[in-house]
């Protein structure tokens, strides 16, 4: 399906369940994943709120890197369902600007920045106490259906 679908709620829960049924990082029923719950906005984009567990800790008090770069793709990953695409990453390049604190929640955003079907290009951010720690840019392609 073309990214110029309208993203809606609805087609970003049902092409998640379809495409990606048990993500470590948006499938709330997993135990060990993150269970991030993204919500679509009115400009097209997606937002998450991630609590930062201890348990996601890399350098004392700070969130993993693995984990910052894990939830900027999953949130780009998110935006493309919103608009009814399954596609896989094919380039992340992620820019760390502030340390993230553990046990401060921060929000997760995500929005579409062009598609040229097959590729789509997305961008995310990371905010945390209404600073961007983290920013990125994936390309994705999108997947075939099975």
């Amino acid at each position: 399906m073309p990214a110029t679908t309208s993203p809606t709620q609805p087609l970003l829960e049902q092409t998640r369940a379809a495409a990606h049924p048990r993500c470590v990082v948006c499938n709330p029923s997993r135990e060990s994943g993150f269970g991030l719950d993204y919500v679509w906005s009115e400009d097209g984009g997606i937002a998450a709120t991630f609590a930062c567990p201890d348990r996601c800790e890399g350098y004392p008090g700070l969130l993993h890197g693995g984990v910052i770069s894990s939830l900027l793709d999953g949130a780009m990953t998110n935006c493309l369902f919103a608009h009814g695409v399954g596609a896989l990453t094919a380039k992340l390049n992620v820019r760390f600007r502030h340390p993230v604190a553990l046990a401060t929640p921060l929000v997760v955003r995500a929005h579409l920045a062009r598609s040229q079907p097959p590729l789509h290009v997305v961008e995310s951010q990371l905010e945390q106490n209404g600073r961007v720690k983290a920013k990125a840019q994936g390309t994705f392609m999108e997947r075939p259906a099975p």
